[in-house]
């Protein structure tokens, strides 16, 4: 039998792994069972996830970190999910606006137009979402207009397309709250779609994922972000059409919108 190159009971082979990520990766065992330490660990971290899921979005709070940000216009919809429950049994009502609320297109063209939801993590917005705002508008400066922020409670992805369709707006990014993970409940997801409209499906959004303090920071996902919509302003699209390359070298870049080598339809691939 061949000797196993990192015994399991060595913490001091692992070490080096365990520092890059906070995975449960070698956790050891105290006999042929986890041990304690590992096992409280884990009950701690699926108690922060259930909190993640069930927490309310301060809204109050939010808009006070908005306004001081000076983002003085604020809108607040609230999906037809009337509760956390109906929100977590029916994602469907998740999708649509509420009945009875009035919106009609905006003056002028936006062309992004940004969705603060809470989606299955209201930690991740609370704690991001205005930073990334910040970041987004700082970056943008008088090239493209950011439309009012919306407040999108009890909210999934696909709320985006009605409010953005019904407001008028070019573009949406939806910055919502993503599924809590063992190690990550704070996790802020960004879901772009050119030309929002209701019916839109999940092929056509780009996301950016993981944005925390220890996965993606605000500023670089604005960076991103930016690069995604300015590429899908030239493209006409977005979704699986656009291919994320805002960390290829400036040389090895294909212009969105360019025509393919052979004659096909235009690609950033």
């Amino acid at each position: 039998m061949s000797r196993p190159l990192l015994p399991a009971h060595s913490d001091a082979a692992w070490s080096d792994l365990r520092a890059l990520t906070r995975a449960r990766i070698a956790q050891g065992r105290s006999g042929n069972g986890q041990r304690s330490a590992e096992l409280l660990a884990f009950g701690v971290d699926h108690a922060l996830a259930r909190d993640a899921v069930l927490l309310p979005l301060d809204v109050v709070a939010l808009r006070a970190e908005l306004a001081q940000a000076g983002f003085e216009q604020v809108l607040e919809l609230h999906s037809a999910a009337p509760d956390r429950a109906s929100y977590l049994m029916r994602p469907d009502l998740g999708r649509r606006l509420a009945a009875g609320q009035a919106l009609a297109p905006l003056e002028g063209d936006i062309d992004l137009l940004p969705v603060l939801a809470d989606g299955l993590s209201a930690l991740g917005v609370q704690r991001y979402g205005v930073a990334l705002l910040r970041a987004l508008r700082e970056r943008m400066g008088e090239e493209l207009r950011l439309g009012p922020v919306v407040i999108g409670r009890q909210a999934r992805v696909a709320l985006g397309d009605e409010i953005g369709e019904r407001l008028g707006a070019r573009a949406v990014v939806m910055l919502i709250g993503e599924r809590p993970g063992l190690s990550s409940p704070d996790s802020l997801g960004l879901y772009l779609t050119l030309g929002p409209r209701v019916g839109r499906s999940d092929a056509e959004r780009n996301c950016i994922s993981n944005v925390r303090a220890d996965g993606l920071a605000p500023e670089e996902a604005a960076r991103k972000l930016l690069w995604l919509l300015r590429a899908a302003r030239r493209l006409g699209a977005s979704g699986v059409a656009l291919k994320d390359q805002s960390d290829a070298p400036p040389g090895l870049v294909r212009d969105a919108g360019s025509p393919s080598p052979n004659g096909g339809p235009p690609s950033v691939a």
